[in-house]
């Protein structure tokens, strides 16, 4: 149920990105105007992440996706039924906040329902359903929004929303029957304002003090966003103006994206799990392949041939799979009444990446007459910033990993039980 949600924000999220060339002529604005959809969205996204890892920490996760549901529902809504540019932005933010509530939450849930050695496979997993989502917009929504209109294309899809929200509200547990997951104490002196202050300030500081959260949000800055930025907004106008396909040519690429994303899950997933040693070569390699495919359809002259972009669609997918090793640092750094804390940190790496090159690409096909080599070459710039980071921090945070593993440091978190029942496994 948990990943139900998450699987309708996505479809929430990404459905600008089948929308974009609509959206410029309804609201009647440029790429700029129009990159600031994506951007503000993102921007709450981001913005929220501590808090919401904080809520969790502190509520649990069924009160957190309970109200993420009804805010990207309400978004959603808003956006079908907008008249102006400046109330779709309003209705694009509320959207954007609540789906920053929903992927930290399913985390949290896979570490109550599972057991710890599962912790990358289900990780990749719920990332999996919410890339499904993402499929949902570019095959159903988008030939949608074509036949029926703007109106009743978003407002029907809202509708989803309310689908999700009732058996989470009848029927999602927090974990086990049996079994209530640890939550972060109230701090002497809660109820006053400088109590609750220095509770937040204890949890934030505990967790970036761990280099393996700073290295799992560096990576998550990283892989991710390459990705996003292609599916939620430029990757339609940059293969239907810059490349010359057509609108059903470059919706099978963007497919082919979430495709491939599906697919590389699974084996990021399995590899992580039963060799934590391949994270980091991993992660890196995603980020090579990513650059080397990327900088090539941008040099070659005149437009690409359909080979080399179906080859950097594939590629973009295993984006997606890659920034979900950034949890998998967070996670054992972490006790469990820090978990959503440090997910919120990591979470927020990606969201920063694409926020920042949706922002700067906007500003430079305007700037530039829709130079698209010129604006898509911002990606390189925050790659190796993020390369830069995760070889600085790699070090240290597998020096502290490796010491919990031998004992001469204490483990972030004591193993639990886990009840009959919870997480059984085939053999």
């Amino acid at each position: 149920m948990g990943v139900a949600v998450y699987f309708v924000a996505v479809i929430f999220r990404t459905s600008l990105g089948v929308a974009g060339l609509e959206a410029a002529d309804r609201f009647h604005v440029g790429a700029s105007a129009l990159a600031a959809f994506s951007l503000l969205q993102l921007l709450v996204y981001a913005g929220m992440q501590i808090p919401v890892g904080l809520m969790v920490d502190r509520l649990g996760t069924k009160k957190v996706l309970t109200l993420g549901a009804v805010l990207f529902t309400a978004g959603q809504l808003g956006f079908a039924l907008s008249p102006s540019y400046g109330m779709a932005l309003a209705a694009r933010a509320l959207l954007g906040c609540g789906d920053a509530m929903t992927f930290i939450a399913v985390l949290r849930l896979g570490t109550r329902w599972f057991p710890a050695r599962r912790g990358p496979l289900t990780a990749q997993l719920a990332g999996l359903a919410g890339m499904a989502g993402n499929l949902v917009s570019t095959l159903v929504l988008a030939p949608v929004l074509h036949g029926v209109g703007w109106t009743a294309a978003f407002a029907g899809s809202a509708v989803a929303g309310l689908v999700v929200l009732v058996p989470l509200v009848l029927f999602l547990r927090d974990g086990p029957e049996g079994y209530e997951p640890p939550r972060t104490p109230p701090p002497s002196g809660a109820g006053a304002p400088d109590g609750f202050v220095r509770f937040v300030r204890r949890q934030i500081r505990a967790s970036w003090s761990e280099p393996g959260t700073r290295l799992g949000l560096w990576v998550h800055f990283t892989t991710q966003f390459p990705a996003m930025v292609f599916l939620l907004l430029w990757g339609m106008p940059f293969l239907v103006e810059a490349q010359g396909l057509s609108r059903g040519t470059a919706g099978a690429l963007l497919t082919l994206v979430v495709c491939s994303h599906m697919t590389l899950g699974l084996v990021y997933g399995q590899v992580v799990g039963r060799r934590p040693g391949a994270r980091i070569p991993l992660a890196l390699g995603t980020v090579a392949l990513t650059a080397v495919f990327w900088g090539a359809v941008l040099a070659h002259p005149g437009r690409a041939p359909l080979w080399l972009l179906i080859t950097l669609c594939a590629v973009l997918g295993g984006c997606g799979p890659a920034s979900m090793i950034g949890f998998d640092f967070a996670r054992p750094a972490n006790p469990p009444e820090r978990q959503g804390t440090a997910s919120g940190i990591t979470n927020m790496g990606g969201f920063l990446a694409s926020m920042t090159t949706l922002l700067a690409v906007g500003i430079l096909l305007d700037a530039t007459g829709d130079n698209y080599r010129v604006a898509l070459s911002t990606v390189f710039v925050l790659q190796a910033l993020g390369v830069a980071r995760i070889l600085r921090l790699r070090p240290r945070a597998l020096e502290r990993e490796t010491a919990r593993a031998r004992g001469t440091i204490p483990s972030p978190a004591a193993p639990r039980p886990v009840p009959e029942g919870a997480g059984r496994e085939a053999g």
